[in-house]
Order: structure tokens, then C-alpha cells, then sequence
């Protein structure tokens, strides 16, 4: 059988990731989610693996020791982190599976499985960023802020990545980011 393939979607926070990633799991038969592994407190809505896999600081930081993880990254304070063998195991199935981290992290990911699928989806403007998040109602002022402030960061980071995708109509990036995945899957 042949092997799957890691698809990473990044980008910055507010560009509407999490809700293409949605969209593609949905839509899209055939496809794995990597749910990755965080130290931060679950939402309301969210469930120890499904959503993420909750771990206390210490225990995240004693299977980092042990370099269980792909990829880490501190996120507003918390630890994420990709588990290496959750990913092998969907990967050695055969199964295309769809990693939903950031720019760190996916160059990680590249340089582990260099067959990687890399997507950055970016707002038409920082502006329509800004606008995005502040519509949101989750964060601070001083949050929008160091976010604009990390978006412009990964931004830099864009040019590592296969396809960039402008998400200025969801269901037009979503669209895009299908046919990309699709004709990957369909070389493969």
C-alpha cells in the first residue's frame, strides 16, 4: 500500500483556517485530521480527542523530552505539539492526513516527510485581518495586536509553501485549496 501524505494548512490567526480545514474534511472523502496536542484549557465545546489531545505542561514537556513530537510550538502561552507516531500510523494506512499547525511547525513537517503538501491561506489585507479578529469578540486589544503583530511574521514565512491561497470568499479559497488537494491525490 502506498503511503499518505501530510497536507499542512497555515496561517495566520483570523485568516479562517480552522473553518477551511472544516470545510475539507467534510467535503473532501478520503482524508485524516491530525489532531494535535495542546497544554491549553478546552473550550466549551471541545473534547479530549476529538478536538485536541489535552495534556498537563509537565506531561507535554516529558513527551517532547522523549521526542514524540513531529513538531512544537507556543501559541499565546501554551504548548502545541503534532505526535509523531499518530501521524505515522494514519500515513502507513495510506491515509492523506490534513495538519492544521504553523509556519514552524510546517517546515518541521516538510523536512520529516519532504512529499508534504504545504498551503498558506492569507487575508486580502492586513486590514481585512484586523477587521476579522475585532469581529470576532474573543480577544483584547492588546490580543489583536500581538496577533497582527505574529500574522505579519508568519506571513515572512509564506514562500516555503507549495500554493498560497487568498481566502477573500471562503467558499472561493475552499474551492481552491479542494482542487489543489484533489489533483495531489489524484498524481499520488
Amino acid at each position: 500500500m502506498k503511503p499518505g501524505i501530510p497536507i499542512v494548512i497555515s496561517a495566520p490567526s483570523g485568516a479562517g483556517k480552522t473553518t477551511i480545514v472544516n470545510l475539507i474534511l467534510k467535503r473532501i472523502k478520503g482524508l485524516k485530521y491530525s489532531i494535535s496536542t495542546t497544554t491549553r484549557p478546552p473550550s466549551k465545546n471541545e473534547k479530549n480527542g476529538r478536538d485536541y489531545y489535552f495534556l498537563s505542561k509537565k506531561e507535554f514537556l516529558n513527551k517532547r523530552k522523549a521526542r514524540k513530537f513531529i513538531e512544537t510550538a507556543i501559541v499565546h502561552g501554551y504548548y502545541y505539539g503534532t505526535l509523531k507516531e499518530k501521524l505515522d500510523n494514519n500515513l502507513k494506512k495510506g491515509k492523506d492526513v490534513v495538519l492544521n499547525i504553523d509556519v514552524k511547525g510546517a517546515l518541521n513537517v516538510k523536512k520529516i516527510y519532504p512529499e508534504s503538501l504545504l498551503i498558506f491561506v492569507i487575508p486580502p489585507s492586513m486590514k481585512v485581518l484586523e477587521d476579522r479578529l475585532r469581529k470576532r469578540h474573543r480577544d483584547s486589544e492588546q490580543e489583536i495586536k500581538k496577533r497582527l503583530k505574529n500574522a505579519k511574521m508568519e506571513m515572512e514565512y509564506r514562500k516555503y509553501y507549495d500554493y498560497i491561497v487568498v481566502n477573500d470568499s471562503l467558499e472561493k479559497a475552499f474551492n481552491e485549496i479542494k482542487n489543489i488537494i484533489k489533483e495531489r491525490m489524484k498524481n499520488d
